[in-house]
């Protein structure tokens, strides 16, 4: 009986630590959208537990590192002058990508707090379909932010 006890309580205490990690957080929603016939823009927008440190994003394409926030990891050498990702207030994490190939893409945002597990969440862009243009993705406004973020 008292091990039955203990082993509920056991039970009770890792499920709540897996969900506390599990839940710590999430991508919610992944968007895209043209700056021109060739450059995208994608938007990962994330959500973090009340007063959480600034988390490290990153995006991939497979195992290849298009481009991340953390310093300690290395963006892939093809990738340097054509992907750039960075954290903008609103929790969203935005990569500038140059150079879309023609067919589909695969993007994975993965947004990392700490040592938890990394949350993410995958795109299909295909180049040849037409992208939307929206008010919050507009030509003016990314011509703003290329100037803060350059293709060197």
């Amino acid at each position: 009986m008292h091990q039955r006890r203990n082993l509920g309580r056991m039970f009770l205490l890792i499920t709540v630590l897996l969900f506390g990690f599990a839940s710590a957080q999430k991508v919610v929603q992944l968007t895209y959208c043209s700056l021109n016939e060739k450059h995208l823009r994608m938007d990962c927008k994330y959500a973090l537990p009340a007063e959480s440190p600034e988390p490290f994003c990153k995006y991939t394409q497979g195992e290849r590192l298009l481009d991340t926030t953390n310093p300690d990891e290395e963006q892939h050498a093809p990738y340097k002058t054509r992907a750039k990702a960075r954290i903008f207030p609103g929790n969203i994490c935005r990569l500038l990508f140059k150079n879309l190939p023609k067919g589909k893409s695969n993007f994975t945002c993965n947004i990392r707090l700490g040592e938890s597990a990394a949350a993410t969440k995958t795109s299909v862009v295909e180049k040849s379909k037409p992208f939307a243009f929206t008010s919050h993705c507009s030509l003016q406004l990314h011509l703003r932010l290329l100037k803060y973020f350059p293709f060197s």
